[in-house]
């Protein structure tokens, strides 16, 4: 009996090391990136902290990235446009982890954001971020969070403290400001998942935005990157 619950949490844990078309740690430039970004450390820890970083100030964040399809989210293609939203950039750090070695999965969450911008909470029609994306490591015989989302240029220009991940401790939104201001409160968690389950995400999308504000934003984005991609 015991062979048997050894082998199912074997299986268990498996899935968070194995690549999908989404999490392709298989492919070979993600590969190259994360095999450079941890040169000359075999310690989990100090891998994941080395990744988390490439990822938080390596790749943009950019609310506006393309969205609707399995491949806006792939890692390589992260990667490759070097920028991204929250989901985005979980779904690449989630891919580096497996290229370390490292069990990795997504996660999950319903925050309010109260120092959004005017602007972002105009275009969203809420200061509620639904299906907020992070990375879950499993170091040291327990599960941590990682969120990668915003680099240091949206830190220093909402004036907030950036996420910080020692390997150790949850790497999470602080809930105020530099000035005490309230900042991020998390509101409902949505669980964990080995593979980004974007039709879960979708549907949380249009129950909280709206169905016709979701479809506009499908031409927006893509819009925004056609621009982004013809200025580089």
């Amino acid at each position: 009996m015991n062979r048997e619950n050894d082998a199912r949490e074997n299986d268990s844990m498996d899935q968070y090391l194995r690549p999908t078309a989404v999490i392709n740690s298989d492919h070979p430039d993600v590969a190259a990136f994360a095999e450079k970004a941890m040169a000359g450390t075999l310690d989990p820890v100090e891998r994941a902290r080395r990744l988390f970083y490439e990822v938080r100030d390596g790749i943009a964040y950019d609310p506006r990235a393309p969205f609707y399809l399995p491949e806006h989210y792939a890692a390589s293609t992260i990667l490759q446009n070097g920028r991204g939203y929250c989901v985005q950039k979980a779904c690449l750090l989630c891919t580096l982890g497996r290229i370390a070695g490292i069990p990795s999965r997504l996660g999950f969450a319903d925050i309010r954001n109260r120092g959004a911008s005017q602007e972002i909470i105009e275009m969203m029609g809420s200061d509620i971020f639904t299906y907020h994306g992070y990375t879950e490591f499993f170091l040291d015989g327990k599960w941590v969070k990682a969120t990668p989302a915003f680099d240091m240029a949206v830190v220093e220009k909402h004036h907030i403290a950036p996420v910080e991940f020692d390997g150790h401790n949850d790497a999470v939104f602080p809930p105020v400001d530099l000035d005490g201001n309230p900042y991020v409160e998390y509101l409902t968690y949505h669980g964990t998942a080995a593979d980004l389950p974007l039709d879960q995400v979708m549907a949380g999308w249009r129950k909280i935005y709206g169905e016709d504000r979701v479809k506009m934003w499908r031409s927006l984005f893509e819009e925004h990157f056609r621009q982004i991609q013809q200025n580089q």
